[in-house]
């Protein structure tokens, strides 16, 4: 029986962050929420705070979530575990 290694929460806020950039409607939402000039992109991809930033913004709207990880093959509660791993993921949700 293979166990398959779970990505890490750094991972998850990567394939997010390349899910969004696949969609030009998708990639246009989020550089207009985020405030991010595409240029800066490359350089915050290994920043853990940017990638939990990227989840914020994924895990506004539940069709995202569903869509993402279908595509990706995770459950859908991975990137909620992965924004509460990262910095500022452990703040409470009054929404």
């Amino acid at each position: 029986m293979r166990h398959h290694k779970q990505p890490s929460a750094e991972e998850i806020g990567l394939s997010a962050f390349s899910w969004l950039l696949e969609d030009p409607d998708r990639a246009g939402s989020f550089l207009g929420w985020s405030g991010t000039d595409p240029s800066e992109l490359a350089g915050r991809l290994e920043d853990p705070v940017f990638l939990g930033f990227v989840l914020d913004f994924l895990l506004m709207e539940d069709e995202q979530v569903t869509a993402f990880c279908a595509a990706a093959g995770l459950k859908t509660d991975a990137p909620m575990r992965a924004r509460q791993a990262l910095p500022g993921g452990d703040l409470p949700n009054w929404t």
